[in-house]
Formats: C-alpha cells, sequence, structure tokens
C-alpha cells in the first residue's frame, strides 16, 4: 500500500486529520513520483534485454538448471524460467511506480515459494535469476534511479530467499 494510502486508512482509522509528519511524507512520495515513473519506463522499456541477459547470466552460473533433468531443460522449460523472469521484472516496475513493496508481496510472493518447492524448482536459482535482473536494470541506471530500483529487487531477492 502507498504511504498516501497508508497514511489516510491511518488517519481515518484513528478519525483524525492527516498529521504534519504524514503529510510530509506523502509531500516526499509525490516529489519522487517522477523519479519512479522515469525508473519503470527505463526497465519497462528494456524488458527484453534485461530478461534476455539475466537468463543468460544465470544459465551460465546455473548449468545444473538448463542440464538434462533441470528446471529449465529443453527448449519450452527454457521459455518459462525466461517468461517468470520477466514476471518478476514487471513485479519491480509495480513496486517502483507504487513506492511501496506490497505489490510484489502480494502479487508476486504470497504462494509463489510454494508453488516453486512443489515444481522442485531451486528458490536459490529464482533468487540469482533475480539477482541477475537487478544487475540488468542497474547497468542502465545510475545515482537515485538506481538506488530506487535497487531497494525492490533486493526485498525480492530476499522474500525468495
Amino acid at each position: 500500500m502507498s504511504i498516501v494510502s497508508n497514511s489516510i486508512i491511518n488517519a481515518d482509522a484513528e478519525a483524525r486529520y492527516l498529521s504534519p509528519g504524514e503529510l510530509d511524507q506523502i509531500k516526499s512520495f509525490v516529489a519522487g513520483g517522477q523519479r519512479r515513473l522515469r525508473v519503470a519506463q527505463v526497465l519497462s522499456e528494456s524488458r527484453e534485454r534485461i530478461v534476455k541477459q539475466a537468463g543468460g547470466a544465470l544459465f551460465q552460473k546455473r548449468p545444473d538448471i538448463i542440464s538434462p533433468g533441470g528446471n529449465a531443460y529443453g527448449e519450452e522449460m527454457t521459455a518459462t524460467c525466461l517468461r517468470d523472469l520477466d514476471y518478476y521484472l514487471r513485479l519491480v516496475t509495480y513496486g517502483v511506480v507504487a513506492g511501496d513493496v506490497t505489490p510484489i508481496e502480494e502479487i508476486g510472493v504470497i504462494g509463489a515459494k510454494e508453488m516453486y518447492r512443489a515444481l522442485g524448482t531451486p528458490l536459490e536459482a529464482m533468487s540469482e535469476g533475480v539477482r541477475e535482473l537487478k544487475n540488468g536494470a542497474l547497468s542502465l541506471l545510475t545515482g537515485l534511479d538506481a538506488e530506487e530500483a535497487g531497494f525492490y529487487f533486493d526485498y525480492l531477492i530476499g522474500a525468495l530467499a
């Protein structure tokens, strides 16, 4: 939930106006909106490149997953793995735009660990794939933009671990 929604819900639950501190937090959130949108746009426009690069790096570091018996063995399963990486990159853009991890948590993490375990997919390989997404994405960003995106990638990496 964004800082705006969260502040309003909390204030309303206490039947009060937003506090000066809450208003300052909202002001900061709004001021960073252009940066968050810029980051999400760069990631969205570069998604094919980022995913392809991340997949290549992952498969090089973890050849076991593309070897016979691995979860990404064969053309179809490799495509499925890349699809999942694309999905996680998309979730990071949602978090960036929202300025909050809630979309990542609610859409992509809850149940994901259980699903991957049931499929026999090594969670450490998924975390490594997201780490490679982060590397590719951050190579396109600098300064506060990279810091902003990095936070959401790190959150996702930790959540999948």
